[in-house]
């Protein structure tokens, strides 16, 4: 069975971003080192407050939809509800700071093979 992820990424600030991918670990690497243009490198968004599981990547898409879709007072309260303190989730997975840009997350062990995914959303409809 494949696993999706919801996720929310927040600033120091604490601007949110909600987001849904298949590897959150990488994801959430993707935020820290600004590999993703947009709202989330443009306004520092990058420790991991919020997430869960889905098993369904259009149960995880309709989910990341209907969160989005909330007033900011009812994401803060999801968050709050798991995570009070709003720490950053993933603080322990690359240590004290994330692995630099070029070296790259394997794809295969051994292989040499980079993967460096823009979008690992698939195309629903």
């Amino acid at each position: 069975m494949k696993t999706f992820y919801v996720y929310i990424v927040a600033s120091k600030f604490r601007v949110l971003y909600t987001g849904v991918t298949n590897n959150l670990e990488r994801r959430v690497l993707d935020h820290k080192r600004k590999l993703l243009p947009g709202f989330t490198s443009k306004y520092n968004v990058n420790r991991l407050v919020y997430d869960e599981v889905l098993g369904d990547i259009r149960a995880a898409i309709q989910r990341e939809k209907r969160i989005k879709g909330w007033l900011r007072a009812k994401k803060v309260a999801l968050i709050i509800a798991g995570n009070p303190t709003w720490r950053d989730l993933s603080e322990d997975w690359f240590g004290k700071r994330p692995p630099a840009r070029d070296s790259g997350i394997q794809d295969k062990p051994n292989t040499g093979i980079l993967r460096f995914a823009q979008n690992d959303r698939p195309k629903v409809g």
